[in-house]
């Protein structure tokens, strides 16, 4: 009879464990809305647009890279964990600390010292983080008119600072010590600027034409 209740238990525990991992796990048929919207149309206009033959020619996102600087880490270290933590919110991936690759005097800076911190985002994160940024953050900049059409490296990629990282309602105002700007990187595998203008204007990114 105690073996039986024994394995009872054991099923139960394992039927328990099964359950736990299968709601922590991703859902494998879950697809952001903005990389089901390049499948299922954006891919098919910048190939018609481009005229396209391969598949493999159209322009499609990368990765995105953020940014953050922070000054006072020079006077306190712990400013740049600090920051890391509100990325890791913004960019639901756990962001890093970037250390200065040697010393310079001028600015108090040593070899080692913590100065900022970094993410890179790939595939559905990417994908999530690019539809928050144009639906939800852009729009809270204060007198927003537009990003400039000027921030493309020529090789595909578009750049852009934002001034105030509390536009990500991931943050939580009031437990902010101090606003921080951050740079945004937002790579394709377009050739040039005109493939990826017309990639990004495809997500209804908020580029200026001029």
């Amino acid at each position: 009879m105690a073996t039986e209740k024994k394995v009872k238990k054991e099923k139960a525990e394992e039927s328990a464990v099964k359950t736990v991992k299968k709601q922590a796990a991703p859902d494998k048929g879950y697809k952001p809305r903005l990389q089901a919207d390049y499948e299922a149309r954006v891919r098919k206009a910048l190939a018609e647009k481009f005229g396209f033959k391969n598949v493999h020619e159209i322009p499609a996102l990368d990765k995105i890279v953020l940014n953050m600087g922070v000054g006072e880490s020079t006077q306190d270290s712990r400013k740049a964990a600090q920051a890391a933590e509100d990325l890791t919110l913004i960019a639901g991936q756990r962001a890093v600390v970037t250390y200065a690759k040697k010393s310079i005097a001028t600015f108090k800076v040593r070899e080692n010292m913590p100065l900022g911190c970094k993410v890179t985002l790939r595939k559905r994160r990417m994908y999530e983080f690019l539809d928050r940024l144009i639906n939800v953050a852009l729009p809270r900049v204060r007198d927003f008119r537009g990003l400039s059409p000027r921030s493309f490296d020529g090789q595909g990629n578009y750049s852009l600072g934002i001034k105030e990282h509390v536009i990500f309602p991931e943050v939580n105002f009031d437990k902010v010590d101090k606003i921080l700007g951050m740079d945004i990187v937002i790579c394709t595998t377009a050739k040039n600027r005109d493939e990826a203008f017309a990639l990004l204007k495809e997500f209804n990114m908020p580029i200026r034409d001029r």
